[in-house]
C-alpha cells in the first residue's frame, strides 16, 4: 500500500492539470488551421508544378515545330527566288523556261500550304507560352500564399513552444515536491489510461471523469486513512480526496 501526506496527494491533481495542459498544447500544435492551408497549398503547388512541365514540355516542342515550319516555307522561298531570277534573265530553252514557270506555280502553291502550317504552328506556339506564362504567374501566387502561411504557422508555434516550456518547467517544480513511488504510481496510472492518471474525490463523487465504485470499494475508501493512497480498480486512476473546501482530507 502506497501512502503519502494528504497535500503531498493533492499536489497530483496540480501535476494533472499541467500534464493536461501540454497535451492540448500538443493537440493545438499539431492541428493548427494553418498546418490545413499550408497542406491545401502544397497539394496544389505540386499540381501547377507538374503542370508547367507539361506546359513547358509542349511549349519547347511546338517552338521547334515552327522552326522546321519557318525553314520549309524559307527553302521553298529561296528556289521560288532562284527560278524567277532565271526566268527574269531570259536565259535558257524555251521549254526550259515554261517547266520552270510551271514549277513557279507549283513552288507558290507550296508556299502558300507551308504558310498556312507555319501560321497555325506559330498559333499552338502562341497558346503554349501564354500558359506557361499564366502557371508561372499562378505559381508566384502560390508561392506566396505558402510564405505568408509559413510565417503565420511559424509565429504560431513559436507562442505554443514557449507555453510549452513554461508549462514543463512548472511541471518540473511540481513534480520534484512529490514522493518518487507516489509519482511512479501516476505515471503507471497515466499511461495505463491514455494521460488522466488522478481524479479528484470528494465523498462518494469523482470531478472530472466518471468513476464507479463497488460498493466494497466505497467502504474501503470511507475506511482509508488520510495518508493512504487510493487507486481505483476498475480504471487504475489515483484518487485524490478533498473535503468541501478544496483542500485534502477525509472524505
Amino acid at each position: 500500500m502506497t501512502t503519502a501526506p494528504p497535500q503531498e496527494q493533492r499536489r497530483l491533481l496540480d501535476l494533472q492539470a499541467l500534464d493536461t495542459r501540454l497535451a492540448k498544447l500538443a493537440h493545438q500544435r499539431r492541428t493548427l488551421p494553418v498546418l490545413a492551408t499550408l497542406a491545401e497549398l502544397e497539394g496544389r503547388g505540386e499540381d501547377l508544378h507538374r503542370a508547367q512541365v507539361e506546359a513547358r514540355t509542349l511549349a519547347a516542342d511546338t517552338r521547334r515545330e515552327l522552326t522546321k515550319a519557318e525553314a520549309d516555307v524559307e527553302q521553298v522561298r529561296a528556289r521560288a527566288t532562284r527560278h524567277q531570277a532565271t526566268l527574269d534573265s531570259g536565259k535558257g530553252l524555251s521549254r526550259e523556261l515554261v517547266a520552270l514557270q510551271t514549277e513557279l506555280a507549283q513552288l507558290a502553291e507550296r508556299q502558300r500550304v507551308l504558310e498556312e502550317i507555319e501560321l497555325e504552328v506559330m498559333e499552338r506556339m502562341e497558346a503554349a507560352e501564354a500558359r506557361v506564362t499564366e502557371l508561372d504567374a499562378q505559381e508566384r501566387a502560390i508561392a506566396a500564399d505558402v510564405e505568408r502561411a509559413t510565417a503565420e504557422r511559424d509565429a504560431a508555434w513559436a507562442e505554443i513552444d514557449a507555453e510549452v516550456a513554461t508549462t514543463r518547467a512548472e511541471r518540473d517544480r511540481v513534480a520534484d515536491q512529490i514522493d518518487a513511488e507516489l509519482l511512479d504510481l501516476y505515471e503507471y496510472a497515466r499511461s495505463r489510461t491514455g494521460g488522466l492518471g488522478v481524479v479528484a474525490l470528494r465523498g462518494h463523487r469523482t470531478e472530472g471523469a466518471q468513476v464507479d465504485f463497488s460498493l466494497s470499494e466505497l467502504a474501503a475508501i470511507d475506511a482509508a486513512g488520510p495518508d493512504e493512497v487510493i487507486v481505483s480498480e476498475e480504471h487504475g486512476y489515483v484518487l485524490v480526496r478533498l473535503d468541501e473546501n478544496g483542500a485534502s482530507g477525509r472524505a
